[in-house]
Parts: structure tokens; sequence; C-alpha cells
């Protein structure tokens, strides 16, 4: 089936879909507040004033659709994250480029990854969103294997590929028709990753094919690739591709799009991890604490318009 018609059975099939259980009944917070990911800095960063960062893309991102973000900082205790998971709402892995299996960026992961399992299997509906570094870490963690192959993907803009389990996706249900037909046919979504998950590999890994629907693949001439994903039974989704680049980061390199239809895509999918992480009820133990563990007490630093992220966060 190619990928338009694939679009177009998408939308006939929008009206049936069946949305993770527990989801329907649940009562909307409209001050939600997602914690995103640090992760240890890029070496050789002349910017760099701390351990850890956090590109400013994701943070406008999330914000551009009603969230407020905590930054999730390296090297603290279980128990620090423990309380911090009961906190927040929702939870972004970030695209980067640290170890999926040795970093502090896995680690965490793995802790809160590991919570939103235990909460959501308990009726305590937590959504989880990967992009790029952050889709990778979770195959990791939902295979306990790294099964990522070397593909030619490190700068380049390209349409979707839909699959027919598109049809019935939660991510994609609420896109308007012409949005899904930009997707289906126009380079825009931007690639910057030297790493996928082939369909041979998700396909031949029992726990990876039982946990995520495939919603969209994409190749590099060579290899097939998953790039775009949802759990069955759990608020877990996750991009290969970054929704968060075309408002919000400049450098001019070949895949990075700033078309109509590449900003709305980019609002669209950060609306729909929003509205998911507004089914969640956690709260912070009072508003000072909460106003304590705001993005909003530090400031962005400026990199200059030649860096793939055009302004970071830092953090001790």
């Amino acid at each position: 089936m190619c990928s338009l018609a694939v679009v177009f059975a998408v939308l006939a099939a929008f009206h049936c879909s069946v949305p993770v259980s527990a989801e329907s009944n649940l009562r909307s917070n409209y001050r939600p507040i997602i914690g995103v990911l640090a992760q240890e800095n890029i070496l050789g960063d002349p910017h760099a004033q701390g351990s850890s960062y956090i590109a400013a893309s994701y943070v406008k991102y999330l914000e551009s659709a009603g969230a407020r973000v905590v930054p999730i900082r390296i090297n603290r205790t279980n128990e620090e994250y423990v309380k911090l998971f009961n906190s927040i709402n929702g939870l972004l892995l970030p695209g980067g480029d640290v170890d999926l299996q040795k970093s502090q960026y896995s680690r965490l992961s793995k802790i809160f990854y590991d919570l939103a399992i235990k909460a959501n299997d308990a009726a305590d509906y937590f959504p989880i969103w990967g992009t790029c570094q952050g889709f990778q870490q979770m195959t990791v963690l939902t295979s306990s294997k790294n099964l990522l192959t070397l593909t030619d993907t490190k700068a380049v803009a390209l349409p979707l590929t839909f699959t027919p389990a598109a049809q019935n996706s939660r991510i994609f249900r609420s896109f308007p028709k012409d949005l899904l037909q930009s997707l289906a046919e126009e380079n825009i979504t931007s690639n910057f990753h030297s790493w996928s998950i082939t369909m041979q590999n998700f396909t031949r890994n029992v726990k990876l094919k039982r946990f995520y629907k495939i919603l969209s693949t994409n190749t590099d001439g060579i290899n097939e690739f998953i790039s775009t994903m949802e759990a069955y039974r759990y608020p877990f989704y996750a991009v290969q591709w970054h929704p968060e680049k075309s408002p919000f980061e400049w450098i001019d390199k070949p895949g990075m799009v700033h078309t109509p239809s590449s900003i709305r895509a980019s609002f669209y999918t950060a609306s729909f991890f929003v509205s998911e992480a507004m089914k969640n009820q956690h709260r912070f133990p009072s508003p000072s604490e909460e106003e304590k563990a705001l993005i909003y007490n530090y400031s962005p630093v400026f990199k200059g318009l030649g860096s793939i992220f055009m302004q970071n966060y830092y953090f001790d």
C-alpha cells in the first residue's frame, strides 16, 4: 500500500480509534508540567556551564502547546527521582549523543521508564515521549538490547511512509487531513541521526513487536527503519525525526525545514503529547517546591547560528 493510500485509510478509520485502556475516564489537568531529561555535555562545547544540558528547542516545543517544563538533572539520587516523578505529568526524552547503556541519561531513562510502567499498570496515566536519541533509548529499555544499525540519515528531510497500523493510532488521529497528506508526500521531517532501528531488527525482537505499534517507516536507500511508533498498552510515543527543530532551530544544513507544513507538524505532535500529560494528576507537594523546580529558574545560553542547538540550558 502506497503512503498516500494509507493516509486516507488512516483518515477513514480515525472515528473508531481505540485509546489506551483506562484513558477514557480521566479528568483533565490544565496545568501540566513535563519533565525533560538532561544529559552529559557534548565534548568540546565551549559554552558549557555545568555538567549537563537540555536544548532549549525541546522546552519551547512543549511550552508552545501549553505545558511547563521541569529539567531532570543528572547525578541525583533515586529517591529524588521518585519524588520528582510523582510531581510531574509526563516525560520527554530528547535527542543528543550519549551512550544508551552506560550514560547518566540512560540511567535516568530507565528509572523513569520503570516508574511509568508501574504507574500505568496501577491506572496512574503517565505518558512518555522520545525524540531521536529518546526514541532509540526507548527501544533499548524495552528490548534490554541495543539493536540499532548505522544509517545514512545524518542531515536529511524525508516524508513519512505510513503503515496500515497508523489508521488506529493515537498520535495521528487529531491531525488534519491536509497535514497527514503533507507528511506523506513532502520532505518535512528532519532527520539528524546516525543510528536507526531497522524493520528487520524490530520484527525479529519479540519484546519490541509486542510492545510497540509501528506507525511510519523511512529508508536511507538501503535500510528501512522505524520513524514513528507508539506502545499498545501504555501512553508511550517515539519519533526518530525531530518535530521541535522546524520552529526552533536555525542552523543552515540540509534536513532543516521551516515550511508551514513542517511547523504545523511540530505543533500537532507537541499538542498531542501535552494533551496526554493533561490526563495525569501528579502534583508538587507545595507551590514553593513547584516554583523552585521549573525551568524558569535557568537562563538559556545562545550558542551561535552555526550550532545544531541554537540555545542550551546548562546545569551543575
